[in-house]
């Protein structure tokens, strides 16, 4: 039976809104270093790695409020701060001061991570019968799966 938000019980409330805040702060995150990298890439792939960058980037802050709204759809609070979306992140922060190759490789490992995460968030919520969340969470898996692609196909060049 698929549930709505209102018909879900409060451990399986928690419990999918505790998978969608990770994936947010994960995604925060993500979307900074993105941004960073953008900014800060050299060398000779310079113009499409620039692009991909902020493809990604772009993509993640529009993700950022997909998942919040879900949350308060959930009647959970989504969290704003940075510092706590930095402190739970398995993602972690870089200053930008690697070569093309390192950003990529750094990107790549955090794109099958936050897939990982939704993945997870998935099947939690079609356990719960949370159809919606589910589905949030497949396309987002399939965004960073495919991000993740592009990137490794990158670093096989």
């Amino acid at each position: 039976m698929q549930n709505v938000a209102t018909q879900l019980d409060s451990s399986a409330l928690q419990a999918i809104i505790e998978g969608l805040t990770q994936t947010l702060s994960e995604t925060a995150v993500e979307t900074m270093k993105a941004q960073n990298y953008h900014w800060n890439v050299v060398g000779m792939s310079f113009g499409s790695l620039h692009e991909m960058f902020q493809e990604i980037y772009e993509d993640h802050f529009q993700a950022q409020d997909d998942l919040a709204e879900r949350i308060k759809a959930l009647d959970g609070h989504a969290e704003g701060r940075l510092s706590v979306h930095i402190e739970r992140s398995k993602i972690e922060e870089c200053d930008g001061r690697i070569d093309d190759k390192t950003m990529i490789a750094n990107l790549l490992a955090d794109q099958q991570t936050i897939a990982g995460t939704l993945s997870e968030l998935a099947a939690l919520a079609a356990q719960q019968g949370d159809a919606l969340t589910e589905d949030l969470a497949i396309e987002r898996g399939r965004v960073h799966e495919k991000f993740a692609w592009m990137l490794r196909a990158h670093l096989k060049g």
